[in-house]
């Protein structure tokens, strides 16, 4: 058997290349193992409120380099069906940042590049077949007729984490299946600056079992997410994604800002297909194995902000991860301090997210509630900065809130 190695990740996405480059900067050795030879494009989110942005920033990604990989949009909008719009710009009408659209096919590949820049060591094409935990030793990742020794594993690889399967902390969300498709068309119109006075507003639509977001990314490009429930399912597999997917976006009405007419603009990458969209785990570690990112529970990125979530489940899970490599923890303590600090982080959100999904499945109750949004400043204003993961979210489940949006 090779190694051990300090720390093993398993996934070279956003949450594996972070953990990993905070990691070896403490002088941890780390080894991230990746099953795709090389990046590519694969459905994931685009639009992101400032929260991420300052997450990444602390994360040691440079100015600059965030300058060049995401897009100041100023506001997301959410649509009903029945035509309500409820404006939330997560702060920056008030002097806040910008929320932005990035570009997934830099931010990713800078983020890999400053892992190794930190020390990391990266082998892609290598897929693990599964991984024996001892807490008592080193857990071994089987590779092919290859088996690698670990200190601490680490899962990175999103929903259906081979290390929360091999924990047996893996679960099914909860959720109704969904399906979510996601790609890039040109945006036809040309740009002197990407400030966000020269950007459209992003837009979510809700339409029936489903919705569609619509964000402008750099390089003149506009990224289309769609979330399919289970009607719409059949017609995916018997007609396709294009098919499905033109359908979809023709249930979208017309806005004066829009740069293209979304059912008929040409693809400019392959649609890229993820489900299910959502799991959850039992818990997000013990004895030699941490859960980040997507793996330590994904609920739906409609009010997921899953992005920052994975960035601060990185700045939770690395104290922790350092404190079990100075010593045995074989009663997992460290572990045990870090899925109390996630379940505590986000256990309001959650409910809000929660919530939020009940209403969805209601479109009266939901129309009810956007209108009551769209008509009272304070209350947008506040569900605006919940959403984006930049006040605690049970400012959203104070009564007086609840009383102040749902009132007559």
């Amino acid at each position: 058997m090779n190694g051990p190695v300090d720390v093993a990740i398993i996934g070279a996405g956003p949450s594996g290349t972070v953990l990993g480059a905070t990691l070896a900067r403490a002088g941890v050795d780390v080894l991230i193992v990746e099953a795709a030879p090389a990046w590519r494009w694969r459905a994931g989110g685009v639009f992101t409120s400032p929260a991420a942005v300052a997450a990444l920033r602390r994360a040691a990604l440079s100015g600059s380099v965030l300058d060049s990989v995401a897009r100041p949009i100023p506001a997301m909008r959410l649509e009903t069906r029945r035509g309500t719009a409820v404006r939330l710009t997560y702060g920056a009408d008030g002097g806040g940042s910008p929320a932005v659209g990035f570009d997934r096919s830099r931010l990713d590949p800078a983020l890999e590049a400053s892992a190794r820049a930190a020390g990391v060591t990266i082998r892609r094409g290598v897929r693990v077949d599964g991984v024996d935990l001892d807490p008592a030793g080193p857990a071994t990742l089987r590779l092919g007729d290859e088996r690698l020794g670990a200190r601490v594993v680490i899962g990175a690889d999103g929903t259906a984490s081979v290390v929360a399967r091999a924990a047996g902390v893996h679960r099914p969300a909860r959720l109704p299946p969904r399906i979510g498709l996601s790609w890039h068309v040109l945006d036809p119109r040309e740009r002197a600056s990407d400030d966000a006075a020269a950007s459209p507003d992003a837009r979510l639509v809700v339409i029936e079992d489903g919705y569609v977001g619509l964000a402008p990314v750099p390089d003149g490009r506009l990224n289309i997410g769609i979330v399919l429930g289970r009607s719409w399912h059949d017609e995916l597999a018997r007609l396709g994604a294009g098919v499905t997917s033109r359908r979809a976006l023709a249930l979208i009405p017309p806005a004066v800002d829009d740069p293209v007419a979304w059912a008929d603009a040409a693809p400019c990458d392959r649609i890229a297909g993820a489900a299910p969209l959502g799991g959850r785990v039992t818990r997000r570690a013990g004895p030699g194995w941490f859960l980040v990112g997507d793996a330590a529970g994904f609920l739906d990125p409609f009010t997921g902000e899953g992005l920052h979530r994975a960035l601060v489940s990185i700045e939770l899970a690395a104290p922790a991860i350092l404190a079990s490599l100075r010593g045995p923890d074989t009663s997992g303590q460290a572990a045990s301090a870090y899925d109390r600090a996630m379940r505590d982080r986000f256990a309001s959100k959650d409910v809000v997210s929660w919530l939020v999904q009940s209403f969805l499945g209601r479109p009266r109750a939901f129309e009810y509630a956007a209108r009551r949004l769209a008509g009272r400043p304070e209350v947008r204003a506040t569900m605006g900065l919940v959403m984006g993961d930049l006040v605690p979210a049970s400012r959203a489940l104070d009564p007086r809130f609840i009383a102040a949006l749902l009132a007559p």
